[in-house]
């Protein structure tokens, strides 16, 4: 059967464009491409389309309108699921202006698509108590537990994402002063974080006990399952969620949920509480715009609390009287 002109097109955006000119990382290509099974998927199942010849003529603006409802409504997707869906279909499109400009009234119609409006979530972050009670659980007596201790304190030392966490390589580990991890980032950004004295330790012994000789071994995944493959991101959440659920179990401190990126949100809230610039905080996590960063600002209400404090005059005296005492305000009241 010959390939229509939407899975040329589709084969060449996935397989060619996106990692070879645009160098995204390969889970970035694996969520474009999740986007599209499931496009695929609705257009088999609810619109009765058969999918060998499906064409690029075919997919309109109405049927991506429809594609977004399913989601929403028959998958039970999140606005920003969805949202993030119709971002990969834009990127697409994007593509598509350029290499079919025959279809672009066809494809700008696409584009114009708004993303839906969600509310703003809250930054669930730790604090200081339920981290030092999680970082308690581990037992240090055993090859796993230590292993896990140094995993936890790496992954809130450093900031990183899980995926980030996942990646890091023997190699990518420098011990000598000043103890820095080189971490990879989205689009293949490299970054390098200090660690703190009592992360180096662990990281020191860690490595030393799992990895006595070195040589030969810098591309070893620095954290690896029992089969010694990296850890995955599914991994690294169940090490976390054994842990909360031990010291949910000893304290009521511990939130319902706890993901790795809650540890990331606990570290930059920690660091902007202890005065540490927006930009510092920009460069430790990764983020590209300081925009980004600026949500945690946001989000703290305790240093808003503290900085109206300073700024309040001390003009409301406790001694005012008592309004039932106050005979015209009460006949006014009265009166209304």
């Amino acid at each position: 059967m010959k390939p229509t002109d939407f899975a040329k097109a589709l084969s060449h955006y996935l397989a060619v464009y996106l990692p070879g000119q645009r160098n995204v990382s390969s889970n970035t290509i694996k969520s474009y491409r999740d986007t599209f099974k499931l496009l695929l998927l609705y257009c088999k199942q609810g619109c009765h389309l058969s999918i060998e010849k499906l064409c690029l003529r075919r997919i309109d603006r109405m049927l991506i309108l429809g594609f977004l409802v399913w989601l929403e409504k028959d998958r039970n997707n999140s606005i920003s699921t969805r949202n993030q869906r119709l971002a990969c279909i834009h990127g697409f499109y994007q593509y598509m202006q350029i290499e079919d400009p025959v279809g672009l009234l066809a494809y700008q119609q696409i584009l114009s698509i708004p993303l839906k409006k969600a509310p703003t979530p809250t930054i669930n972050h730790l604090t200081p108590e339920a981290l030092k009670l999680i970082l308690e659980q581990p037992d240090p007596s055993t090859a796993s537990g230590r292993r896990d201790l140094t995993l936890l304190c790496v992954l809130y030392d450093t900031g990183a994402r899980v995926q980030e966490l996942a990646d890091l390589r023997v190699g990518d580990v420098r011990l000598d002063p000043p103890p820095i991890l080189t971490v990879t980032g989205k689009g293949c950004k490299k970054r390098q974080i200090p660690i703190m004295s009592n992360t180096e330790v662990l990281v020191k012994q860690y490595i030393n006990e799992t990895f006595p000789l070195q040589d030969g071994k810098q591309d070893h995944p620095l954290f690896f399952n029992r089969q010694r493959n990296k850890m995955t991101r599914a991994g690294i959440s169940y090490i976390l969620n054994k842990y909360v659920s031990q010291a949910r179990a000893k304290s009521s401190i511990i939130p319902d949920k706890i993901t790795p990126h809650v540890m990331r949100h606990t570290k930059a809230m920690l660091l902007l509480q202890a005065g540490i610039s927006l930009i510092y905080i920009r460069d430790l996590l990764g983020h590209v715009d300081i925009e980004t960063t600026e949500v945690y600002a946001r989000a703290d209400t305790e240093m808003k609390r503290k900085a109206l404090e300073k700024a309040y005059p001390d003009i409301v005296v406790t001694n005012l009287p008592h309004w039932e005492k106050d005979e015209n305000l009460l006949s006014w009241l009265t009166s209304l």
